[in-house]
């Protein structure tokens, strides 16, 4: 950590800083000290080891908010709030019910239920001049962006911190509604930039693609694992998996095991507060444990786990867990699915097991989202946090957002302090590209980069095998590194036989995916034993 200290509990009537106890770097969590005048406010507990907030031997703030029930926003606020239960704590309604998931190895008469609720977008005043007021944020239900209002005697400080947030709608949580901040004007600017500069389709886009691969592996005679985390992404993965026309009505097995099947009784006792179409569909049958309507959702006890993959199925579990406890001595007959972790490395535990796949089901905005917002709001500080530090480089660099505002991207245990002023003195770019040499040599092309390229983190995932692949996109050349994963899952190919029509013998797959325009898998991971109507085999040498 850095030598620098937070700020002291008395200030100058108009100062704004920002300390990071951890901003989301790596599997680090999200903690942040925000001074405003003479207050101090935190914002989200994620820490693991709350020693630092600990170090002065007292409260480390005036206030707590919480933006939402994820671990690396929560975790550290159970033993925050042990160490000085006098310190108050505050989340949204549905946040304050969501929060003991954190702590399912402590006994429940052991986690007090010491985090008070708010109310949506009513500006709450916690101490003289300081209020604040929850936006609904997407990405979880009970998720907040909260902004701050701090009355100083000369005039009125705004930030706005986003907490993690979505934009589009999911199964089971609408996204932010920038409608509802016009007016709102805030000086200064916290979000998060977890894909950095990346874009991606439509979520929705990228959920019929996820049900078309699971119904690829249903076809193929194969059951599928989904290991998922704790909270959010397998109630929306259940909720689709309910109610998406592929499979209403299957005579299809789902079964949930671990902390996975605590959160959805949690969700159940949500139903109010969850969107108006879910209401609608809980009226009908059951959100989740449903032995009557198909496809069947229940919770996996022992027996039936020893009876798995006997006839196709669908198991979600939790991402951490030992996969061979379901796959048994043969994975050939599961498509294990696991979510891709855009920002820190998987925790999923499928070590032995070759073919595990991922697929991309975005629960964060995108590069457009993330400037969306920005330029909505407009303010004159921005703080980019929760993400890998290259990403948020990368955010940071933008030429659109370098000319308007003032943009950080500190690193945890780094002061950044945040004068408001009527002047804006534009910051020097980051360095982000690179100029290198392109030769042609008869039917070979050689591109030279300058070695400065390998200092970057993403380099040794790049370079892992030393293989690229190169498409058109527009104008544009894009590379990309292979992974071992993908070569080995490519090698797999080989062991289907020559005469079946799938993907695997078919000339327009090439790095997974299909290549043909006339498919309806154009542009899609395909599986080896996936098939289109319009499949063409390779044709192969003879003679």
């Amino acid at each position: 950590m850095s030598n620098q200290r937070p700020p002291a509990s008395s200030g100058e009537d108009d100062r704004l800083a920002c300390f990071p106890y951890g901003v989301g770097h790596s599997a680090e969590g999200v903690c942040l000290l925000v001074q405003m005048g003479p207050h101090r406010i935190l914002l989200d507990c994620g820490l693991n080891d709350i020693s630092p907030l600990q170090a002065a031997g007292s409260p480390p703030a005036d206030v707590v908010l919480c933006s939402h029930a994820h671990s690396d926003h929560a975790q550290g606020l159970l033993a925050l709030h042990n160490a000085f239960p006098q310190l108050p704590i505050y989340a949204s309604e549905v946040t304050t019910q969501l929060l003991p998931l954190n702590w399912l190895d402590v006994r429940p008469e052991d986690v007090p239920r010491f985090c008070q609720a708010l109310p949506w977008q009513t500006p709450i005043e916690f101490r003289e001049g300081l209020s604040a007021q929850l936006f609904p944020a997407g990405h979880l239900p009970g998720a907040a962006a909260i902004l701050l209002t701090y009355t100083a005697p000369h005039r009125t400080y705004r930030l706005f911190y986003t907490g993690d947030f979505f934009l589009s709608n999911a199964r089971l949580v609408e996204g932010l509604s920038v409608e509802a901040l016009r007016g709102t004007q805030p000086d200064v600017l916290i979000v998060e930039g977890s894909y950095g500069t990346a874009r991606y389709p439509h979520r929705r886009q990228q959920e019929n693609q996820l049900v078309e691969r699971i119904d690829q592996a249903l076809a193929a005679k194969r059951s599928v694992l989904l290991p998922v985390p704790t909270l959010g992404l397998g109630q929306e993965l259940l909720m689709l998996l309910r109610s998406h026309h592929q499979f209403t009505g299957r005579n299809l097995d789902i079964w949930v095991d671990g902390t996975v099947a605590n959160a959805c009784d949690a969700y159940l006792e949500l139903l109010p507060h969850l969107p108006t179409s879910v209401q609608n569909f809980a009226r009908h049958q059951p959100l989740f444990w449903d032995e009557r309507v198909r496809p069947r959702v229940r919770r996996l006890d022992e027996q039936q786990q020893q009876n798995l993959g006997q006839t196709p199925c669908i198991v979600l579990t939790d991402e951490t867990v030992n996969l061979k406890t379901y796959c048994g001595s043969d994975p050939s007959l599961w498509a294990i699915l696991r979510p891709e972790r855009l920002r820190y490395p998987s925790t999923v535990n499928d070590t032995g097991i070759t073919g595990v796949e991922t697929y991309l089901l975005t629960e964060h905005n995108d590069c457009m989202g993330t400037n969306q917002l920005i330029h909505n709001l407009r303010p004159q500080h921005v703080i980019f946090i929760h993400g890998s530090p290259t990403y948020l480089a990368d955010l940071a660099g933008l030429e659109e957002l370098q000319n308007r505002y003032h943009l950080h991207t500190p690193g945890r245990g780094t002061l950044v302090e945040l004068p408001i002023g009527e002047t804006f003195i534009q910051p020097a770019p980051p360095e982000r590209n690179y100029e290198g040499e392109l030769t042609e040599f008869g039917t070979v092309v050689t591109i030279t980069l300058p070695e400065a390229i390998a200092a970057d983190p993403r380099w040794q995932d790049f370079a892992d095998t030393g293989l690229v692949e190169a498409r058109w996109q527009g104008e544009e050349l894009v590379l990309r590194g292979l992974s071992q994963r993908e070569l080995l899952s490519q090698s797999s190919n080989a062991k289907m036989p020559a005469n079946v029509d799938c993907c695997a013998n078919c000339r327009h797959q090439r790095g997974q995916r299909c290549w043909n325009p006339a498919s309806p898998l154009y542009a899609f991971k395909v599986t080896p034993e996936g098939y289109c109507p319009v499949f063409e085999p390779i044709e192969f040498p003879t003679g």
